[in-house]
């Protein structure tokens, strides 16, 4: 019987082999997450001075974290932690995976890095606005207020709203932020998040 591929087995063997070839330098900051992070392939150029690993890989979600925790999270020690995922969770099973879920997920995942750094700072970035995804606006503002209550009493933590930002005056999502498809961020929209993340990235 043949036994069905795990999700995003192709994407995880990739980052391990390019670990064989260079493995990263410990004590950096680990950004991991889904394909806002994988998109940012410049990212290091918008924090210059900053060690960054970007693990990010498309369309993943909170149980996709978990799943390869041991693989993209615990190997490389990072001093820092910033994620960016739950977005998708919602999207892919809209009405199923309700905003109560995202929180159980994330508190699953923080269990999990907690296990193995009690100390290390742990950032979230809050679920963003996008014109493709308007429908799962009220949705995702649910989630971003459980995740950012639950952190509010965690040590080491931080919840950063990059939502907001992302918003009109009128609170319509920017449309000038995004590429054609409507969801994925130009070079416009990683502006906006690299003013709000640059101040509590570690030295």
């Amino acid at each position: 019987m043949l036994v069905a591929a795990q999700p995003f087995r192709k994407e995880i063997d990739a980052f391990k082999k390019q670990d064989s070839l260079q493995m990263p330098a410990t004590r950096a900051i680990l950004f991991v997450g889904s394909s806002s992070f994988t998109k940012w392939t410049d990212v290091q150029d918008y924090f210059p001075g900053y060690p960054i690993i970007n693990r990010g890989f498309g369309g993943s979600s909170l149980p996709d974290l978990i799943r390869y925790a041991n693989e993209i999270i615990i190997p490389y020690q990072p001093k820092q932690i910033i994620i960016y995922c739950g977005e998708n969770d919602m999207a892919d099973a809209w009405g199923k995976v309700t905003p109560d879920s995202v929180l159980a997920r994330f508190q699953t995942l923080m269990s999990i890095i907690r296990k193995q750094f009690r100390k290390v700072p742990v950032v979230f970035i809050s679920i963003k606005p996008s014109p493709s995804r308007w429908k799962m606006e009220a949705d995702f503002v649910r989630a971003n207020e459980l995740v950012k209550a639950y952190l509010r009493k965690q040590r080491k933590t931080r919840f950063l709203d990059v939502h907001n930002a992302m918003l009109l005056p009128d609170g319509s999502v920017n449309p000038e932020l995004f590429i054609k498809d409507n969801l994925h961020m130009n070079a416009q929209g990683y502006a906006i998040w690299q003013k709000i993340i640059a101040p509590v990235l570690k030295r």
